[in-house]
């Protein structure tokens, strides 16, 4: 007999997670302390290793992949990858003409898959279970991408991932004031990769929260998206750090005041009073 899964259930989730020694402990603190259930890896980030040692140390904290196919370090050389990195040996940042280029040319098509799947080694070297995987700038979105993927996924044991679809109506419902138009809404991409996810029997959450108000998730609106959580699977995502002024990080994030929402005592009220089961999405997963 199946055991019937609760009717909110809720991951809340760091991206970023070896990007710096300042995300890192954010990371460690925001789930010692407040409501950080997850985080995402970036496995060849100048923290990286800082941050392996930290999951080591918290075995209730699950972890995923955070893929970099935009902005950010590479696995591979960039010599390997002549097609997706710039001069300064990171990934390209022009991320519009990039999801073009992928589309029109099969060098950069194969060494994207080349690259995708080191980033895939690279986790299963660190030891750690793979919780979900997800990409930076949520690039995961792009056909082309979301196949390779899904594909290479399935080869190290992928369960889960994250489909970066923000109803609008609950951000309203959190801060009435709220004028979130069009901000971040990844339809119709999202929609084909939940279905393309679903298909192949992975894991993704009904909703994702954090999109249209990245780098700004005070603890305000923290505890009013939690206090209105809809029943069903959702992650919460948030950029927390100590402090700013780390190669990487994005201008204009809040990071700091990131963190204050996770740990906030307003949160974990929110948190309590919604009835929410949290976890990792392999605690959720059939």
């Amino acid at each position: 007999m199946t055991t019937p899964q609760p009717r909110k259930r809720l991951v809340v989730t760091s991206d970023d997670f070896g990007l710096s020694p300042q995300v890192n402990a954010a990371v460690e603190r925001a789930h010692r302390d407040g409501i950080l259930t997850a985080a995402s890896l970036m496995v060849s980030a100048p923290a990286a290793a800082d941050a392996l040692l930290r999951a080591r140390s918290l075995p209730s904290l699950r972890v995923g992949l955070h893929l970099v196919l935009v902005e950010a370090w590479p696995t591979l050389p960039p010599a390997a990858l002549p097609a997706l990195t710039d001069g300064a040996g990171l990934m390209r940042a022009d991320q519009a003409r990039l999801g073009l280029d992928l589309a029109l040319k099969a060098p950069a098509r194969r060494q994207l898959e080349a690259e995708i799947r080191a980033q895939f080694e690279a986790f299963r070297a660190t030891g750690l279970p793979l919780d979900h995987v997800n990409a930076h700038k949520h690039f995961h979105i792009h056909p082309i991408i979301a196949g390779m993927v899904l594909r290479i996924g399935r080869e190290y044991g992928m369960r889960a991932i994250r489909v970066p679809r923000e109803p609008r109506g609950i951000l309203r419902r959190a801060e009435p004031s709220a004028r979130p138009g069009l901000a971040l809404d990844t339809a119709p991409w999202a929609a084909l990769l939940r279905a393309r996810a679903r298909s192949a029997g992975l894991l993704a959450p009904d909703r994702v929260l954090g999109l249209a108000w990245s780098g700004a998730m005070t603890p305000t609106r923290v505890a009013g998206l939690l206090r209105h959580l809809p029943n069903g699977l959702t992650e919460l995502y948030l950029h927390p750090a100590t402090q700013g002024g780390f190669p990487g990080e994005a201008p204009g994030y809040a990071y700091a005041e990131e963190l204050a929402a996770l740990t906030a005592a307003e949160s974990r009220a929110a948190l309590t009073a919604s009835g929410a089961v949290t976890g990792g999405f392999s605690d959720f997963a059939r």
